[in-house]
This record gives structure tokens, C-alpha cells and sequence, in this order.
């Protein structure tokens, strides 16, 4: 080790002399004296990460002061107390955005999150018998008359009801899907590896194009536990095609004595096509069609929280229950208040189109769009900084999170120029504000998609513009 590396690392800031100037100032009085300390001795551990791998600028290298390393150590230890996980504006158009957080939950979700969790709850005590009850029973009645199953079960989220669902019924045996059906949605989740995670057998058939109901019904031997259909969620495969229907599989199923699963990922309740949107199958169609279980999300179109919801045939789902890895996989009382007052607004169609922002935004007509688009501009235009530019842009925005995946959505759009900014550095202005918007770049402006965003967020997001536009951003 050279002279001058071994000088830096003998003139670190000493841990103790940093803390001692902090409990001098009292400025972070309050705090734990473990966490002070911990702050501090992560300033020095990256200034000798620093000092040993700058070869090259070892000589350029300066230390600092002591007042500085202990103002570093200081904002370390209040940056703990910042929340990271914020609320945003989604400007982008993307209806259910995975990143952002996917659907966002009705006003009376969230009066029912807070009236759960700010005392006690029967989560597990039936009030009537006096005695402990099933946190399910909560919402099975009511998914069961909203979709015509017989009963129904609720974990954390999709994924995690295939891999009960397949852990449950075919472990350990034979899974037959289509090849075609073997999707990686976001986050690498892909279908073959939650089915061996879930100790079942995948058992692939036909080809990625084509799948007649005779390639299933070759495929089946004394192994085979369960036939599983898969939504493709985020793609289409078009042109020369073929699949088996649902109703088919049914029917194969009770013939052979065998299981049918429908992992239908989005969960429409509403018949979208009466809207001008492409045709998805609801779960009441799955259900009728006679499948034995279907499984599904709670946050994509259904409009609630995340979850996984299951639904069935009783003695099917009765097994499903009582696998030990359900209580690993069940909800808490948060997402059952949330998803029960979302189901509860179904049960008037017109208050579910209107209440619930994922339908709302998804068969809004497009006037109603461009009408807040014309609000916001004319917002924008009363205190328009020097070199800014307003304009109104025809565009499309995306169902988003898998769902509806070859439906584009007409929209408006509101384009803003700056002379004094790139696009790119006011967009990152408005990432970084106090409220953050998230919006879209093309053709060298910001674009705000009026399609996701509620009619109280347009004059946030004016006060957003005019304070990145002055410089004002975090």
C-alpha cells in the first residue's frame, strides 16, 4: 500500500469524535445512540471503501473536515425518517402501472382500512356465536354472489394462489398446459417456475401457436393431476392460431376425471366490450363455463388491493384451505377491508364504473378526458413562466399491468415546451417535486395523459409545472 493511501486511512474521522459533535450540537436529539453510531461508522466505512479502490485519484483524494463528516453522518440518520414509499400522480397514461402502485383504491376502501386498523377487529371472532371464526367468511358470500361460485378463498396475490393451487391438487404429479400459455409476465414472474416451485409437473402440449383439445387429451396418463388454462396477460400470439375454449377443457376434465384450472390473472368484472374495449372474459363467464377453480388478482381490473383471489368448487376449494401453506400465503386484515368495500360497490354496476378509478379511467368517453385536458391547459396558461409552451396532443393510453394488452385507449394529452428546459430535465423536475409526476417524454415535451389522472390531481399537478419550471424542485 502506498505512502499517501496509508496517510488517508490513518486521518479518518474518528466514530466517537463525530458523535460527540453531534450530541453537541443537540440536532439529533431524540434519536437512538446505536443508530447515531451506526450513521457515523458508515461515513468512514465509505471513505476507506473510497481511499482503497481509487487507485488512480488516491493523490486527487481529500478527506473531509470533520464539521463535514459529521453533517453527513447528521443527514443519514434524519433521511431515515423521510418516507421512500410516497404518493405520485400518474401522468403517464398506463392505467394500472405495476411500478406505480397498479389500481388505486375507491374512497370507501380506504375509510375501511382506517376504521379496521385504528382499534380492533373481528378479523377471526364470529360476533353472533361468540366464539373464533375464519377471516374468509368475511368477503365469501359476497364473492360468491357476485361471480356464481360455490366458495371462495383469498391470499396475498395471484401468484401465490397458483402456487397454493397447484401445491394443493397436483403436487407431485403431472400439470398439463398449453405451450402457448407459458407466460413471464413483469418481474420475471414466469408460469413453468412457480408450477416447480409448487412441487407439480409441467406437462407442456401443442405449440406456441396452435393447441387443439386433442394435444390435451393425448397428454393424459394415470399422472396427470390437473388441466391448467393461463391467461397470456401481457401478449398476444396472432395470425395462424388455435386454442382449446374453456368450456372444451371443462368438459375433457369431468370425462376423464380430472381437475381444471383457470388462471384468468386480471379479473373482470364488468363486460368491457359494451364500452368500446376489447372483449375479456369476466369471472362470472369462467365460472359458468363450469371450470373448477379460477384464480385471480384483486389490483389489476378488479379495482381493489392486492390479492389472490380463488374461486371454485367447494369440496376443490376445501382442499385448497386446509394445505398448511395457505396460512403462510393469507391476507391481512388491511387488504380484507379493502377488498371487501371494492366488492361491495359491484353490487351496483353503475356505482362500480363511477366509484372504482380503473374502470372509470378505462370507459371514460373521450370528451370527458379532453375537458380536463382543456382545464389543466387553461390552469397552466394563466401564470405561464417566459418560454413555456402549452399545447393539447391526441394520443392513447394502455390498460397496463397485463391487462387488455392489444387495446389501445383513445386520449388527450397535455404538451409542455420549455425554452429555459430539455424535456428531460423538466420531467425529472417533476419526478423529484414534492408531489412527484410521472409523466411521458416524446418529441422533445412533456406529455401529461389527462386519462389517469382524477379531477382533484389537475391543479396539483399546475402547481408541480410552475415549480419545476421556476427551479423549485427537491
Amino acid at each position: 500500500m502506498d505512502e499517501r493511501k496509508q496517510e488517508l486511512l490513518r486521518n479518518l474521522p474518528k466514530i466517537d469524535e463525530m458523535m460527540l459533535r453531534l450530541e453537541r450540537t443537540d440536532r439529533l436529539a431524540g434519536f437512538s445512540r446505536e443508530l447515531v453510531k451506526e450513521a457515523c461508522r458508515s461515513v468512514v466505512e465509505e471513505l476507506r471503501g473510497r481511499i482503497l479502490a481509487d487507485t488512480a485519484k488516491t493523490k486527487e483524494l481529500r478527506l473531509p473536515t470533520k464539521e463535514a463528516a459529521a453533517e453527513r453522518a447528521a443527514a443519514i440518520v434524519e433521511g431515515f425518517g423521510a418516507y421512500r414509499l410516497r404518493r405520485v400522480i400518474n401522468a403517464t397514461g398506463v392505467i394500472l402501472h405495476t411500478n406505480l402502485g397498479r389500481a388505486p383504491l375507491c374512497r370507501e376502501a380506504l375509510e375501511r382500512v382506517v376504521e379496521v386498523s385504528r382499534g380492533y377487529s373481528n378479523l377471526e371472532y364470529d360476533l353472533e356465536q361468540g366464539e373464533r371464526g375464519l377471516r374468509y367468511d368475511h368477503i365469501r358470500r359476497l364473492l360468491c354472489a357476485l361471480t356464481g361460485a360455490e366458495d371462495a378463498l383469498v391470499v396475498n396475490n395471484n401468484a401465490a394462489a397458483v402456487l397454493l393451487v397447484l401445491n394443493s391438487l397436483a403436487e407431485g404429479r403431472e400439470a398439463i398446459v398449453s405451450r402457448g400459455e407459458l407466460v413471464e409476465i413483469g418481474g420475471e414472474f414466469r408460469i413453468p417456475d412457480v408450477m416447480a416451485k409448487s412441487g407439480a409437473r409441467l406437462k407442456e402440449v401443442g405449440t406456441t401457436n396452435r393447441t387443439r383439445l386433442a394435444d390435451y387429451e393425448r397428454a393424459i396418463t394415470p399422472e396427470t393431476g390437473l388441466i391448467l388454462k393461463v391467461h397470456t396477460s401481457n401478449f398476444r400470439v396472432v395470425g395462424f392460431t388455435e386454442e382449446a375454449d374453456l368450456a372444451s377443457l371443462v368438459e375433457l376434465g369431468k370425462r376423464r376425471g380430472l381437475t381444471v384450472m383457470d388462471d384468468l390473472g386480471s379479473g373482470c368484472f364488468v363486460e368491457l366490450d359494451r364500452y368500446g374495449l376489447e372483449r375479456e372474459p369476466t369471472v362470472r363467464d369462467c365460472v359458468a363455463a363450469g371450470v373448477d377453480v379460477v384464480t385471480f388478482s384483486g389490483d389489476k381490473l378488479l379495482g381493489g388491493p392486492q390479492a389472490g383471489i380463488i374461486l371454485g368448487r367447494r369440496n376443490v376449494l376445501e382442499r385448497i384451505r386446509n394445505n398448511p401453506l395457505n396460512r403462510a400465503l393469507r391476507i391481512d386484515k388491511l387488504t380484507l377491508a379493502a377488498l371487501e368495500a371494492t366488492l361491495v360497490k359491484y353490487l351496483r354496476p353503475e356505482e362500480a364504473l363511477s366509484d372504482i378509478r380503473v374502470l372509470r379511467a378505462l370507459t371514460e368517453p373521450l370528451e370527458g378526458v379532453r375537458k380536463r385536458a382543456r382545464r389543466l391547459a387553461a390552469l397552466v396558461r394563466r401564470d405561464l413562466p417566459e418560454g413555456m409552451s402549452v399545447s393539447l396532443v391526441d394520443g392513447m393510453s394502455m390498460a397496463g399491468g397485463g391487462s387488455l394488452p392489444m387495446r389501445e385507449i383513445p386520449t388527450v394529452l397535455v404538451g409542455v415546451r420549455t425554452a429555459r428546459l430539455s424535456s428531460a430535465a423538466l420531467e425529472e423536475r417533476l419526478r423529484r417535486g414534492a408531489l412527484p409526476v410521472i409523466v411521458r417524454v416524446a418529441d422533445d415535451m412533456v406529455l401529461i395523459d389527462l386519462r389517469t389522472i382524477d379531477p382533484e390531481e389537475v391543479p396539483l399537478i399546475r402547481t408541480a409545472l410552475k415549480a419545476a419550471a421556476e427551479g423549485q424542485a427537491r
